[in-house]
């Protein structure tokens, strides 16, 4: 049996050209439907995840500068805690306050034959730390001396000085000195006595 015409072979050319414009339509439509949608909705789904991880990245990125220039305020806070705790220790510090004086008193070339720590005065926001000295030397050493006390970082008053006993010891004066040096020390508002009501 032979076979006739296909239908398609019987269509004139303009047919053609529509059933095959119309296949690639349709073809087309698939294709939207079933590829290029779901492509495009996760394309969608992923710049707007990339939006809100870059929005996440600079919010990081503020926390960080914040987080850097919180650090850098607290180190700067630490160093002036350490300079004003030279100046104003938190505590007493004998030790510290006796060496202080004594490299002061090697310095100036005066003789510190004695020391006495006197009972601490608590003040509102500090406390003093009397202690009674005793030293020799030459007039401009014992100068230099009090000079140099008040060079230091920690603050050293010297109160009730007395200068007395000028003797002779080769081509040389000497005096005897007696004074209270005076350090501080501030106060934790903790421990510090409860006011006095009035």
């Amino acid at each position: 049996m032979a076979k006739g015409p296909s239908a398609l072979s019987r269509l004139n050319l303009a047919a053609k050209i529509g059933i095959g414009a119309a296949l690639m339509i349709l073809s087309g439509v698939v294709y939207f439907v079933v590829f290029y949608g779901d492509v495009a909705t996760s394309i969608k789904a992923e710049q707007a995840r990339e939006r809100q991880l870059r929005d996440d990245l600079a919010e990081a990125q503020k926390a960080q500068h914040a987080y850097q220039l919180d650090l850098a305020e607290l180190s700067d806070r630490q160093q002036r805690q350490r300079e004003l705790n030279k100046i104003l220790p938190a505590t007493t510090e004998y030790p510290a306050f006796l060496s202080a004086v004594q490299s002061v008193a090697n310095v100036a070339g005066v003789n510190l034959s004695a020391w006495t720590p006197q009972d601490e005065a608590p003040d509102q926001f500090y406390s003093r730390v009397p202690m009674r000295l005793e030293l020799e030397g030459r007039y401009h050493q014992i100068a230099k001396f009090f000079y140099n006390v008040g060079q230091l970082d920690r603050i050293i008053n010297m109160e009730n000085i007395s200068i007395t006993d000028p003797h002779s010891k080769g081509d040389e004066v000497l005096l005897k000195v007696t004074a209270l040096a005076t350090a501080f020390h501030s106060v934790d508002e903790k421990r510090m006595p409860p006011k006095k009501v009035q």
